[in-house]
């Protein structure tokens, strides 16, 4: 237990997507002997359920979310719940927004479909998230949206996350709240836990050495350990103690250093952080 919520450490896996497939007990191990004791999936490399269960047992960590692409949930739903019902899941959170079907793909990439997306495109992905959350909801399983930066640009006069907090249903779509991201796209975490107290669930803790212009999808901000970038977690943990945060996942997509040395790092921050 440490840092001002009083919640075990949590480590969002996608930090370590490119150590799992050569090593998923090892690197689960090293995670755990770093002090991380709660782990959000993304992916699973060919294991099954049982298979990941039993590798988190034994390094002592309990997986309680995973996450998917809009895209990769919606058609395959019921697998999906059943997976995590197999693996005990506590949360299914949709990871990232898709083009309706009316919608043509742009050029560049999903990043550039991302941030092609119009207001209305916005609108039906929240149609959607209510649709899927009352199906995950009905297992026992927690639906959640997790943002990244381009919820946080104004379409036709309208902020997206303000849109998509409006248009979903908080009975069946709890937030995940990436506050690296809100950062980086030009808001603020504290802003957010204070008007919206009771729609979070959990947060992502992540850092960035901003500079001061709002990052993209496609340029995002260079990625920091926690402590050494420009995001101050304190105000936001103290705004947060008065929300409903039941998890705080540390995430680090890129390293200039090696990923187990930065992963430490972090882990001793969340440790210190009072």
């Amino acid at each position: 237990m440490a840092n001002p919520l009083g919640l075990p450490i949590g480590l969002q896996l996608y930090s370590v997507r490119d150590l799992l497939p050569n090593d998923y007990e090892g690197t689960l191990r090293q995670l755990s002997a770093m002090g991380y004791r709660e782990v959000e999936a993304a992916g699973f490399f060919g294991h099954s359920a049982s298979d990941v269960k039993q590798l988190m047992d034994k390094a002592g960590l309990r997986c309680v979310s995973a996450h998917y692409p809009l895209a990769q949930l919606a058609p395959h739903v019921d697998e999906v719940i059943q997976f995590g019902k197999d693996l005990g899941l506590q949360y299914i959170i949709c990871s990232s927004p898709a083009l309706p079907d009316s919608s043509p793909a742009k050029p560049g990439g999903p990043a550039a479909n991302i941030e092609a997306m119009t207001l209305n495109d916005w609108r039906w992905n929240a149609d959607q998230f209510n649709r899927l959350g009352e199906r995950v909801n009905a297992s026992g399983i927690r639906f959640g949206y997790h943002n990244h930066t381009a919820e946080f640009r104004v379409k036709d006069g309208v902020l997206v996350y303000d849109e998509l907090l409006r248009l979903t249903d908080p009975a069946k779509v709890t937030m995940e709240m990436d506050c690296g991201w809100v950062v980086g796209g030009g808001k603020d975490p504290v802003d957010y836990l204070t008007r919206y107290p009771a729609r979070f669930s959990m947060l992502h803790v992540k850092d960035f050495k901003l500079s001061g212009t709002p990052g993209t999808e496609s340029e995002p901000p260079p990625s920091t350990e926690l402590g050494r970038g420009s995001i101050d977690y304190r105000r936001i943990f103290q705004a947060a103690q008065k929300a409903t945060i039941k998890h705080a996942f540390v995430e680090q997509e890129r390293y200039d250093i090696p990923p187990m040395a930065a992963l430490k790092i972090d882990a001793d921050y969340m440790q210190a952080l009072k």
